[in-house]
């Protein structure tokens, strides 16, 4: 995984995602997203769940490691990244 990524759109959506449980839509499907800022910002964990299927998408980022960590939960980086860059909040 690639540093600096704290200066990407990856982390801006990210921190624009409200805490607390969101409904998303992510290739046609909706999700459930839950959002957790934790440690005064330092830790920020994401969970979808899709709804009516099985998809799921975890992660913890971490903004204060090496310009930013993200650390996927038995998945590839690359799919947590694509979530959050691609999925449209329905509010």
């Amino acid at each position: 995984m690639s540093n600096h990524l704290n200066k990407t759109q990856f982390y801006s959506k990210l921190l624009a995602l409200p805490n607390g449980a969101n409904d998303v839509y992510y290739q046609g499907k909706r999700y459930l997203l839950r959002k957790e800022t934790l440690l005064d910002g330092k830790l920020i964990k994401i969970y979808a769940e899709e709804l009516g299927g099985k998809d799921v998408v975890s992660g913890n980022y971490y903004p204060t490691l090496k310009d930013g960590m993200l650390k996927p939960c038995e998945m590839s980086d690359k799919k947590v990244l694509e979530f959050v860059l691609h999925s449209d909040s329905l509010y």
